[in-house]
């Protein structure tokens, strides 16, 4: 099991309330959040491995290089030498040291690699997985790594932490005619303005279904292009013509890397806390002994 852990976070900041809070007042809704929809999943799931994959930079430098709105909405400072700064509420931040702190007490493995977004640890764990994989993520772009052959799915939550909407291929097929390789390509057609991609004017999802539908993938899409015997529209095959520099980076950009430099780390779901001083030294300073007692009892087999 593979926790998009930002998005997780961000979910659990938005869903718990903000009264929930430290001795001194500190806001701590997003961790205790995001402790408790892990122990429902390790009790609902029960994965022999738990890997909370992180953003050491969720706007990478090569991206932005490719498609410079990349994420560029999001900024709320940009930096020379390391990753930019993205605007996220004022008391969510200080959170984040809290959640990693939690995490390593607990000792669930915590994973990130410099100069990539979680996504691309998620990627190549996935494709390096031998065995069934769950990608638990409230990010639709993960939805390219779903393949029923190798037993690979998304589990995107709709409410709270105890629906799970499971997410495969005839999911897929039914809400949006594509595969999981599909969706990456679907997603880059018709743009996505969350995450500063323009897409190609004129081509929203529909659109975007029936050509992949009709050509099969990208690279289908642009050999029509020059086919004057395919039955692109007028319309449809200026506007695509007119977005080649687009499309020949967008892929890119919007797939996932599945190859990246992952140091060694040990990714078994643990029994008991790692560190159950820390556990409990935690639990006291931030007030949230009944999410970390909910925890440890998930954790037992």
């Amino acid at each position: 099991m593979l926790l998009d852990t930002a998005s997780l976070y961000f979910r659990a900041y938005f869903g718990v309330p903000d009264s929930v809070r430290a001795p001194d007042g500190t806001p701590v809704n997003a961790v205790r959040g995001l402790l408790d929809f892990i122990g429902r999943l390790v009790q609902d799931h029960r994965p022999d491995d738990l890997v909370a994959c992180m953003d050491a930079d969720w706007r990478p430098h090569w991206r932005v290089e490719l498609i410079p709105s990349y994420k560029a909405h999001r900024v709320a400072q940009e930096t020379e030498t390391g990753p930019d700064v993205e605007e996220a509420p004022d008391t969510l931040t200080p959170q984040v040291p809290v959640i990693e702190a939690a995490l390593d007490a607990f000792g669930i493995a915590r994973v990130g690699v410099a100069g990539y977004e979680a996504d691309d640890v998620i990627g190549t764990l996935t494709t390096r997985a031998t065995g069934p994989v769950d990608i638990v993520t409230g990010d639709r772009d993960l939805y390219q790594l779903v393949d029923d052959a190798r037993q690979r799915r998304v589990l995107y939550p709709l409410k709270g932490v105890g629906t799970l909407q499971v997410t495969d291929e005839a999911w897929l097929r039914e809400k949006y005619g594509v595969d999981g390789p599909g969706y990456a390509d679907l997603a880059l057609l018709r743009g996505d303005p969350s995450d500063g991609l323009p897409g190609v004017p004129g081509i929203g999802e529909k659109t975007a279904a029936k050509l992949l539908d009709a050509y099969g993938d990208l690279a289908g899409i642009i050999a029509a292009i020059d086919d004057p015997k395919s039955k692109l529209t007028p319309t449809q095959r200026k506007r695509l013509d007119e977005s080649r520099p687009y499309l020949a980076v967008a892929p890119k950009v919007v797939q996932v890397a599945s190859d990246i430099p992952i140091p060694a780390f040990d990714p078994a779901l643990p029994n008991t806390p790692k560190h159950p001083e820390t556990v409990d030294a935690l639990a006291h300073q931030w007030g949230l002994g009944g999410a970390m007692s909910r925890l440890s009892s998930a954790l037992r087999p």
